[in-house]
């Protein structure tokens, strides 16, 4: 396989590629090392890339792969990468709602942090990652039933603590 190929082929794979590792490993700046990896990995193996019926599959269980090799070794020092950069805050509110919006998406942030691993992961790719279920089934080998059953219950889990918590709040 030439150069331009390759190009033609991996690289328009890019952005769904990084939402996904992305979305694995909570971090950009491991997000974008892994694509790095991915890309490295299938430019030496270019020869055989000839053979593949679906690069677009190929390439997502190669992210995945690798992402996953990435969270169980020792230098996965996870981050807590700023969720924040999913929503966005109104211009034209005051600094005090402002304070409030940002308190109540660093709940939702913990809120999430706090779920099993399974749930957050698919919240994640769902809400935040904006997969689709066909994607998630593909990134983690779960059905489509399972994804929305997790999808649920860490919704209901998170609005159930969100609601208890401010109304806990307003309590005091």
């Amino acid at each position: 396989m030439d150069v331009e190929s390759f190009k033609r082929l991996f690289l328009p794979l890019h952005p769904k590629l990084f939402r996904i590792a992305y979305a694995l490993v909570e971090n950009k700046s491991d997000a974008e090392d892994i694509l790095q990896d991915a890309y490295y990995k299938l430019w030496s193996r270019r020869n055989e890339l000839a053979d593949v019926r679906n690069p677009e599959a190929f390439c997502v269980t190669l992210v995945k792969n690798l992402c996953l090799d990435f969270l169980r070794s020792p230098r996965a020092g996870r981050h807590d990468e700023d969720v924040t950069e999913a929503v966005t805050l109104s211009t034209d509110s005051s600094p005090d709602k402002e304070l409030e919006m940002q308190d109540k998406v660093e709940q939702v942030r913990h809120l999430i942090n706090r779920l099993p691993e399974n749930q957050r992961q698919v919240l994640r790719l769902r809400g935040i990652e904006d997969c689709s279920i066909d994607e998630i089934e593909q990134i983690t080998g779960l059905s489509a039933v399972n994804i929305r059953v997790l999808l649920s219950r860490a919704r209901k889990i998170i609005r159930e603590q969100f609601e208890k918590y401010y109304a806990y709040e307003y309590e005091r």
